[in-house]
């Protein structure tokens, strides 16, 4: 799954690309696919960290200053998507970037292993603030189902300060409750901005998640 991420991001035309790795076995794997892997300390609590940490071996000049977290669970993820978490940050008051996509399927909005943000896109517009992450259903839906509902996908692009800061807070107490770490970030005072996407790429949480992502890949 980690090497079909590194050539949807090398598709995309994210320069570098580089797998942030807690496990010998992963950083070997990417490396015989003809990929750039760092192995990192397999203590990290997040994703964030460990990108962090990669990002201080591959960069301690600080020559890049927006870094995207491409999580390895979104093997299907289509290239065309990554772009677009860029956008926000055309906003200098942006800290943050990630990506939504409306909930079709009913049984999704009430389902707590789908994160949803909480945000309200002006007229014509893609581009939101999120004023929350949760995974109770919000906001109150009424029972009609022409209300959306965001369905959050788990890219995030940072401004390279951004990154530092979050990284050096402390767990915060809606993290803790939700086990969203992207509330951290709230709670500190941060900025994030969605970009509203029209596909929503498969995420593998389950056995049978691994299963559906290994056979739509092999077609």
């Amino acid at each position: 799954m980690i090497v079909h991420v590194l050539k949807r991001a090398l598709e995309a035309g994210v320069a570098p690309a580089v797998v942030a790795a807690a496990e010998p076995e992963i950083v070997e794997a990417v490396e015989e696919a003809g990929g750039r892997a760092v192995l990192t300390d397999p203590a990290l609590p997040s994703g964030s960290d460990r990108i962090h940490q990669a990002l201080q071996q591959l960069d301690p000049q600080g020559e890049y200053d927006i870094i995207v977290n491409l999580q390895g669970d979104l093997p299907t993820l289509d290239p065309k998507l990554i772009p677009s978490v860029l956008e926000p940050l055309e906003d200098p008051e942006v800290d943050i970037a990630t990506l939504v996509v409306e909930i079709t399927e009913r049984e999704e909005r009430r389902n707590p292993n789908v994160v949803k943000a909480v945000c309200a896109f002006p007229e014509g517009e893609r581009v939101a603030r999120a004023l929350y992450f949760t995974r109770a259903s919000a906001p109150w839906d009424q029972e009609d189902e022409r209300l959306p509902l965001y369905h959050h996908i788990g890219i995030y692009a940072f401004r390279r300060t951004a990154l530092e800061r979050f990284v050096a807070l402390p767990p915060s107490p809606l993290e803790v409750r939700e086990r969203l770490e992207q509330l951290r970030a709230l709670e500190a005072g941060m900025r994030i901005a969605v970009a509203l996407v029209d596909t929503l790429p498969l995420g593998v949480d389950t056995p049978a998640d691994l299963e559906r992502a290994r056979a739509l890949l092999a077609s």
